[in-house]
Parts: C-alpha cells; structure tokens; sequence
C-alpha cells in the first residue's frame, strides 16, 4: 500500500527537485568535481537538503527556527548523510553572520522572499553567496494560484482582494504575508545580475484534485506527477500555480 503523506509531499516537490538536480548534474560536469557545496536559506527540517546530500553533496542549511534545525539534525541523521548536512541558526537578512560570501555552488531560496522586509536584498544576499558560475533556485508563492484558490473555494471576494493586494494578500487572515507573479520573480533574479535559466509552475494540478483520487486510484500519482512536470515549463500554466520556481545562472567561468 503506497503512502499517502509520501505521494503528496512527491507532488509538492518533484518538479523543484528535477529541475535542480539537472542544475547540479551540469555543474558537476563543469566543475569536475563530485561534491558541490550547497547553502539552502531558509531549509528549515531539510525537505531539499536531505535528498541534495544523499546525492553527495554538502549542504549548509541557514533557518531561524531551533525547532527546525532539530529536525533537520535527526532527519540527516536517520538518512546517514549528518556528515554533509550542517544547520546554523540565521536568516537571509544578516545571511554572511553565518554563511560564506562566494562559496557555494548552488544557494537555495525557497519560501523566504514572501516573509523578508525587502525581497530584493534577500536575492542579492543570495547571489552574493554564490560561486562564478553558480546557480540560484528561488521558490515562492505564486499570486495566481491563491486568486484561483479562493475563487473555487467560493470565497470571490478574498478572491478579488488578493488580485487587487500590491502583495498579493487576500485578508487580514491570510498566513502569507506576498505572492509573487512570475514576471516579478524574474525581475528579482535578473536585478540581482542573474541570467534566467527557467521558469517553472509548481503545483498546477496538485492542490486541486482530491487527495482521495491520488492515494487510492491505481496509476494515479504517476499520472499526476507527469502531468505537473509537462505544464510546470508552459508559460500559460505559470499563472495558476500555486507555487513558482526560477532558476537562475551567474555568468563567468567556473574553477575546475
């Protein structure tokens, strides 16, 4: 019988991760070395960390939250990979406190630009940790998703709320403090000095088909799971996800 907290949390996740693991593989091939140095901001009890350092790579995970760097030392722990996996208590804003400036392969960034004060700087601090020819992965909420969301909730007002909201916010209720639209989270990435490799929807399907229907029926989750990797690199797709992911690319050459 297949689990169905793990057929979810593949659905929230797949398409992020292939998409930087292919990054990765292509660094590796570039820099000829095995093992990248990995900073992920904001990782929290290591849903990305975890699996990266199974790969083989080193992860610095940079969270504010205690509880979560608990996690995230038991969760390495169980995974055999506690000596690739280093936690520090610390944010994007005061990010080089505890984190390198230019010595990481890879920085990932995702759900942090929806709580910081200035998205803009929680970029730059990310871009300023990376190596030349290093790559950034940013993942954020996305504006379209939630409009969608509340709108098939029957909630047409907050609907139009989040439309109207300069940060995307459909109430004084709302958990989520900005959304993004991809145009926006590109122009982040780009005014950092990024070159856009991709843009990618994530969640377009997931979060409304039943759960029901992906736990029990036979061939489902595959199904589903092709299905959001196939529109994820639709642009017309992009402004309906829940979540969206930007990949973006220094320029110069990398150390061999």
């Amino acid at each position: 019988m297949s689990d169905p907290m793990r057929s979810r949390a593949a659905l929230r996740t797949a398409v992020v991760r292939d998409v930087l693991q292919d990054a990765l593989e292509r660094r590796v091939k570039t820099t000829g070395r095995q093992a990248l140095d990995v900073l992920d901001t904001g990782g929290g009890s290591g849903n990305f960390a975890v699996p990266l350092a199974r790969l083989g790579h080193r992860v610095t995970v940079v969270d504010p939250s205690p509880n979560a760097l608990f996690a995230l030392e038991r969760r390495a722990a169980e995974a055999g990979v506690a000596d690739r996996v280093q936690g520090v208590q610390g944010d994007a804003h005061g990010l080089f406190d505890v984190a390198e400036r230019g010595g990481y392969d890879a920085v990932l960034c995702h759900g942090v630009l929806e709580y910081v004060d200035d998205p803009a700087e929680g970029v730059r601090n990310a871009v300023a940790a990376l190596r030349p020819g290093g790559v950034l992965s940013v993942l954020a909420a996305s504006l379209g998703g939630a409009v969608l969301a509340r709108a098939l909730a029957g909630h047409f007002t907050e609907a139009q709320q989040a439309l109207d909201d300069p940060n995307g916010r459909w109430g004084t209720g709302d958990p989520m403090p900005r959304r993004f639209t991809a145009d926006q989270l590109t122009a982040l990435v780009e005014g950092a000095g990024l070159r856009v490799g991709a843009v990618h929807g994530v969640r377009v399907f997931a979060d409304l088909v039943p759960g029901v229907l992906v736990d029990t029926e036979p061939g489902a989750l595959d199904a589903l799971l092709k299905l959001e990797a196939a529109a994820a690199e639709l642009p017309a797709f992009h402004s309906v996800a829940t979540q969206l992911h930007v990949l973006g690319e220094t320029e110069g050459d990398s150390e061999a």
